[in-house]
């Protein structure tokens, strides 16, 4: 390792890739803010151990709220996988072909990418009318069936529907990235 080595900064693994979108950019940022969440998740956690054994006061919401805080950053974490390219690719096969059939891969994973998330939003566009209307068409968002009763099940359902949505978007603008690029780069 030389001097000009030791002194350049290692690459951002938290930041979308170079030439990313400004999509995958916004989604790449906004990661930090939802990250807090774990860390309200955490917090409730402590309340909750410290109201039920310290205090003999255990509560009937800290459950439902931690499950549902780790559930939507779980759901958000793919759209920031694929704004980080940070997704599943087999790079043995991938490292092992030119630019130019990375090219085409890329174009292949897309589509792929694109039909996948074409099914997955449907299905998700059922879930989450079901989990936000009556059979009659008002307006009811589905509850936990516990006594707090909160509308979890149902903004998951939506958060499920919104990320399907959103990876589809950046999907749509990796696939017109790929095909723009030049094959030989």
């Amino acid at each position: 390792m030389t001097q000009d080595d030791a002194r350049s900064p290692s690459p951002d693994d938290t930041g979308p890739p170079p030439g990313a979108t400004a999509l995958d950019r916004l989604v790449a940022g906004s990661a930090k803010v939802f990250a807090w969440a774990i860390f309200l998740a955490f917090a409730i956690s402590v309340y909750e151990v410290v109201a039920r054994y310290v205090f003999k006061a255990p509560t009937f919401w800290a459950h439902e709220t931690t499950t549902f805080l780790i559930a939507a950053i779980f759901l958000i974490g793919g759209p920031i996988a694929l704004a980080r390219d940070k997704h599943i690719r087999v790079r043995m096969i991938y490292d092992a072909v030119p630019p130019g059939g990375r090219r085409l891969l890329d174009i292949f994973n897309a589509i792929v990418a694109l039909i996948f998330f074409a099914g997955l939003g449907y299905a998700g566009a059922i879930m989450a009318w079901k989990a936000t209307h009556t059979p009659t068409g008002d307006i009811h968002l589905e509850g936990t069936g516990t006594a707090w009763n909160p509308p979890t099940p149902a903004l998951l359902k939506i958060i499920i529907l919104a990320c399907v949505v959103l990876m589809f978007v950046q999907t749509v603008l990796h696939l017109v990235r790929a095909i723009r690029r030049d094959g030989s780069s």
